[in-house]
């Protein structure tokens, strides 16, 4: 397996040169480009911070590369060209005679046969290598496979999701991988794009933070945004831990691969990857070649999006990468209220990396990337009308009904009654990595700040445009709020604040004449965060005396007092501020021991990490619910009832973990390979802040229920054992690919957040049981003909969870089934090449993804409220590409989205006051067209 596909991609190659310091300008024309060209983007560094997103900073970006692509095309000649990216040693190599070619296995990296061929006779068949460069691991240049004319072959991808460079066919990991081609076929561009093209992983949005996701992978995943709490699916970005989920729904510029891993990854990547990884891997500055990428989409809801990079070497061992993104569109509910439209969304993104080989044995690499996103939340429809509950959230539950609007289906137009208020989020990382080749091994360190900063307004109070009701965290002029704060109470915008520092030091390599490839290392990291919503208006409900039963009950004296008076309402007031500070540290190794015997098709691979983390948490909590009346203009307010308030406390927790990973791999054949793991794996353990306790001693909760427990006990790490045995097989001279997996997961001290009932969203968060979760993946690729592929990938998943234990003492197992674990789903594609001809590649491509009926969470019991019915979506996508002009190609598309506007269903919340069940729709057919350019 090892040593027939994979055993080429860890040499190194080396790079020919490029210098515009060193070479004169070889006309005037030239010259006086490059002088337009600093004018010209000058305008760039001119605007100020906080004008990112006007129309003048947009402007001066476009204008900005648009000299330097007219640059290019118009003063760079074809001798000048040529004489620029000619190597210094061209001239020796040109005179002897050209170096020898390794010829490839069938098993090596090939393109479709559309590929552009060297000479008319072979442009029917040959193929071309695909060029995939890790972004740890530089890879060789590989030559084209001898194999039959006129033979298709599914495209191979190398992938370094072991840390390593190496085949996806060698990797024993269940897995899927996009390369850049594959991305922009499906129109891939961020991690909310995954979903639906990777079966068995879900991708949600957070009902009140839409750049918030929520990732599950098998149906492991969280469904809080708490910064207490941390998510079972790692986020990385080339190599780099991404710990908070806010911020995660944007566009990346210049990726080159993104690869999903299934199941637990505890060896390699540590804490927090229960469900699985996402690996991000942008393209690295070459210094070969000057290039750049242009892209330009325009489509429904006034869709309008740029993204261009810049290649630019700097000397015969430096270059560096410029990219810039740009994206706007409306959102899809209308918004016949005040302030902005349901969904609307505009975003702001740079990338700049440096690449610099100072020494044969030195690699630098830096990154920076910033995003800025702005948007207007969705608007969450209710659907069924609420049922009477106890607590706090009754009170305000009979009436709100009154002022929603209900529908089982998807609503073009809603309306708030108070002005929709922009969100937004902040994200900006900086990442350096040294590596130091040497001979069979590589010393590497990875090291990043990031910080993150997430504002986001909320308004769930139905869409009927009416005050009455209201559930928000806008502005209130009302008795209550003068008794509360002494004047109107502000417009409160809760905020996110993070940063962290993380830290990586890797060894690797191979030894005992490479029968042993091992990598060891460790890993700090370090984290602070707060999320502060200081005193909000939670909600009001115009109160009338005929429907005042529910509080009747509760406060029959107050309310006899009261119920001849005009304009009673329920006004209730929450504070929830929160913040913590993380660390950990991490020491692994991992090792595959190929031995002689059985041929060398034996591959046994071990791995240990011991982990330790600390965490500390802090929180301040307030709940007041007043009564309020106005009575000939005297506004009166009194206080029905106080949550018991606490203010800045905290807790701490320390945890110790050992994970391992033992693998037994074996090659079949040059083609196929079958393996069997075992692999261990921890979330850690946290705080939850929407508790409304302080601890044990609080006694019961709203509820009524004494659980024994409050903030301040925190809950402990969820361990995780998983065994998997799989298939990874090219069969057909590598026309057909099969892959296959089966797995069972069993998940101990399974942490449990459920809602508190009747409560306006106080929860209760405790190791509560085990769970159990099975499954098989099927992954079937065909290169039918050298025009045709198809595709199909299922994944079946049954979890289950096996006991959760009350404050009784009772198994109410039953009472909490998996979110956002589908039993099935599915992908299916066919890609079409239609005509191949001197003006380009014509070729069309539809699939079609399935995801099955999901049970939602938030409400023990009650899967009838929060459950996702199965839905299907089909994409179409017809693209002419390798239209060549000048000294580059474009390509052209037309694509559409939700081919039959199917209405479907993304997010569900059971637990409003005024809905049992309410729901966030997903996105209507959308037509559009893309314009990209490289050179």
């Amino acid at each position: 397996m090892f040593r027939t596909r994979s055993e080429g991609i860890l040499k190194s190659t080396s790079y020919t040169s490029l210098d515009f310091r060193r070479r004169p300008f070889a006309s005037s024309a030239q010259e006086t480009g490059f002088r337009e060209i600093r004018e010209s983007c000058s305008g760039v560094n001119a605007v100020g911070r906080k004008e990112m997103r006007a129309p003048k900073f947009v402007g001066s970006v476009a204008l900005c590369l648009w000299s330097v692509m007219a640059f290019a095309q118009e003063t760079m000649d074809d001798a000048f060209l040529d004489d620029l990216l000619k190597s210094p040693d061209s001239s020796q190599e040109a005179e002897g005679p050209p170096p020898e070619s390794t010829a490839r296995s069938q098993d090596t990296v090939t393109a479709p046969a559309s590929a552009p061929a060297s000479s008319p006779q072979d442009a029917a068949g040959e193929l071309e290598t695909l060029p995939v460069e890790s972004a740890d691991v530089p890879l060789p240049a590989l030559t084209p496979s001898k194999r039959a004319p006129n033979q298709p072959r599914i495209e191979e991808i190398v992938v370094t999701a072991q840390k390593r460079a190496e085949s996806i066919q060698d990797t024993p990991i269940s897995m899927a991988a996009f390369d850049a081609e594959m991305l922009e076929q499906r129109g891939i561009s961020g991690i909310d794009d995954l979903q639906g093209n990777v079966p068995g992983l879900n991708v949600l949005a957070f009902p009140t933070q839409a750049s918030t996701l929520r990732l599950f992978i098998r149906g492991i995943g969280l469904n809080e945004s708490q910064v207490t709490q941390d998510p079972a699916v790692g986020i990385y970005m080339d190599g780099v831990y991404i710990a908070r989920s806010a911020g995660l729904a944007l566009d990346v510029t210049d990726l080159e691969r993104i690869e999903v891993l299934r199941g637990p990854q505890g060896t390699l990547y540590g804490r927090n990857t229960t469900g699985g990884a996402v690996n991000l891997i942008s393209k690295k500055p070459d210094p070969d070649a000057f290039a750049m990428h242009f892209s330009g989409t325009l489509g429904d809801r006034d869709l309008g999006s740029f993204k261009g990079t810049i290649n630019m070497p700097l000397s015969d061992d430096a270059a560096v990468k410029f990219g810039v993104m740009m994206k706007r569109q409306n959102g899809y509910v209308e918004n016949t209220g005040p302030g902005g439209d349901f969904g609307d969304r505009q975003s702001l993104g740079f990338r700049f990396d440096a690449r610099w080989l100072p020494e044969d044995w030195l690699k630098i690499d830096y990154g920076f990337d910033f995003t800025d996103i702005s948007l207007y939340s969705q608007m969450i429809q209710a659907v069924l009308r609420p049922e009477s509950d106890k607590g706090s959230a009754n009170l305000i539950r009979e009436f709100g009904e009154l002022n929603t609007v209900y529908s089982p289906h998807r609503l073009d137009k809603l309306a708030t009654g108070l002005p929709m208020e922009e969100s937004g989020t902040r994200i900006q990382g900086h990442a350096l990595i040294l590596t130091v080749p040497m001979d069979d091994h590589e010393l590497k360190y990875i090291g990043a700040y990031r910080s993150l900063l997430d504002h986001y307004y909320t308004d769930l109070g139905g869409g009927a445009g009416s005050t009455e009701f209201r559930l928000d965290s806008n502005r209130y002029d009302g008795p209550a709020a003068r008794a509360a704060f002494g004047g109107p109470s502000p417009l409160v915008v809760p905020t996110i604040d993070q940063s962290q520092w993380s830290h990586e030091l890797q060894l690797s390599g191979a030894a005992f004449d490479e029968s042993l490839r091992y990598i060891i290392g460790a890993f700090y990291f370090t984290e602070e965060a707060t999320d502060l919503s200081p005193y909000a208006l939670q909600a009001t409900a115009a109160l009338l005396p005929a429907q005042a039963d529910a509080l009747y009950r509760l406060f029959p004296d107050l309310v006899n007092q009261v119920a001849s008076l005009a304009g009673p309402r329920v006004v209730i007031f929450n504070q929830r501020e929160s913040g913590a500070e993380n660390s950990a540290f991490a020491a692994f190794g991992q090792g595959t021991w190929t031995p002689d015997w059985l041929d060398q098709k034996l591959h046994l691979t071990a791995g240990f990490r011991h982990s330790r983390d600390k965490r500390e948490a802090w929180k301040s909590y307030r709940l007041d619910t007043y009564l309020e009346v106005n009575l000939n203009g005297l506004g009166l307010a009194r206080l029905l009832q106080s949550a018991p308030p606490f203010d800045h406390v905290g807790g701490s927790r320390a945890y110790d973990n050992n994970s391992y990973t033992l693998i037994a791999a074996y090659d079949l054949s040059p083609e196929a390979n079958i393996y069997a793991k075992y692999v261990t794996g921890y979330r850690s353990g946290g705080f939850n802040t929407r508790d409304p306790q302080l601890d044990g001693n609080s006694g019961p909760a709203s509820d009524g229920t004494d659980y024994g427990f409050g903030f301040v006990d925190g809950f402990a790490p969820e361990d995780l054992a998983a065994a998997e045995i799989g298939i990874k097989s090219d069969l057909l001279d590598g026309r057909l690919r099969v892959n296959a997996d089966l797995f069972n997961t069993d998940l101990k001290n399974m942490q449990t957040n459920f809602l508190i009932a009747g409560t306006l969203g106080d929860t209760k968060a405790r190791n509560a049981g085990h769970a159990r979760l099975r499954g098989f993946e099927l992954e079937l690729i065909a290169a039918v003909t050298d025009w045709l592929r198809l595709s199909a990938e299922y994944s079946y998943l049954d979890a289950r969870v096996l006991e959760v234990i009350d404050a009784n003492g009772n198994n109410v197992a039953d009472q909490y089934p998996f979110p956002s674990a589908p039993k099935h789903s599915g992908v299916a594609a066919a890609d079409i090449t239609l005509q191949e001809s001197a003006w380009g590649v014509l070729r069309g491509t539809v699939n079609y993804s399935y995801t099955g009926w999901t049970a939602g969470g938030g409400l023990p019991g009650r899967e009838d409220l929060s459950y996702i019915p199965s839905f299907g979506i089909v994409n179409a996508r017809l693209g002419l590409s390798d239209v060549q002009f000048r000294r580059g190609s474009a390509n052209f598309a037309l694509f559409v989205q939700n081919l039959l506007d199917e209405e479907y269903i993304t997010t569900t919340i059971p637990t409003l006051p005024h809905a049992d069940r309410a729901v966030f729709w997903g996105e209507p057919r959308m037509i559009g067209a893309e314009v990209t350019y490289t050179w």
